[in-house]
């Protein structure tokens, strides 16, 4: 069992930032990788940014240069630094996570098997 818990949603303006955290605890196996999804009504959740436990990033084309991952391995806390924040970024973003027994090994392709609760992120022009 394995609980994802974020803090640090809420509102900005536009060109501001948020850093958002993201806290798992629980029984923590192998760690294969975390990432921050967004979700808009009406619309399917899109991946964000991914880490890998051994430090691969990936962003998608929006949120590069303005969104940045991190990690606190010792922690297993995952962190989204957003800063030059956009009206389109307004969204509920969610903690995801893939963790796998020790004994097994992770795949080369992300697959989150824990998710957070969402948070809401409100940017205003």
């Amino acid at each position: 069992q394995v609980q994802l818990v974020e803090s640090g949603g809420g509102s900005a303006q536009a060109g501001g930032s948020l850093k958002l955290s993201c806290a798992a605890s629980g029984y923590i196996a192998r760690r294969c990788g975390m990432a921050w999804y967004r979700q808009t009504p009406g619309k399917e959740r899109d991946l964000v940014s991914t880490i890998t436990s051994d430090g691969l990033i990936s962003y998608i084309d929006s949120v590069k240069g303005r969104f940045t991952v991190s990690q606190d391995n010792a922690n297993n806390t995952l962190y989204l630094q957003m800063s030059n924040l956009k009206t389109e970024d307004t969204a509920v973003y969610y903690c995801a996570a893939q963790f796998v027994p020790w004994y097994a090994v992770c795949s080369h392709a992300f697959t989150p098997n824990y998710w957070g609760q969402g948070t809401q992120v409100t940017v205003s022009s």
